[in-house]
């Protein structure tokens, strides 16, 4: 499991939300589960460079940090579905902002429309 950091950070408030939010992957997740709930295959297409086990990784973070739910459906076979908390609704208005900035001065510097 992994060790809660976030609760402690003093100094600088932008870490304890990186710690929540950061790495290549979280962020992108969120964005899709935004968007509504996904299944775990489904969020592994939506992103073909992130590993099954990097992908589960990420997860298991982000639901141990509250920001994501998990449901388990027993059946088989197993079908399991990841949503968005209310915590992590919270995140929403930031990585609209995000995505806003990026659409603003990331792409025309990549030349795209």
């Amino acid at each position: 499991m992994r060790k809660q950091r976030h609760e402690v950070y003093r100094n600088c408030p932008v870490e304890a939300a990186l710690d929540i939010v950061g790495g290549k992957w979280k962020a992108i997740l969120l964005f899709h589960i935004l968007e509504g709930t996904k299944r775990f295959n489904e969020l592994g297409r939506l992103l073909p460079g992130l590993t099954q086990r990097m992908l589960t990784t990420q997860l298991r973070e982000m639901e141990a940090d509250g920001v994501i739910a998990r449901t388990v459906y027993p059946q088989v076979p197993p079908k399991v579905e990841y949503s968005i908390t209310p915590f992590g609704r919270t995140l929403e208005p930031l990585l609209r902002e995000l995505a806003l900035w990026a659409d603003a001065h990331v792409k025309p510097r990549l030349g795209e429309p």
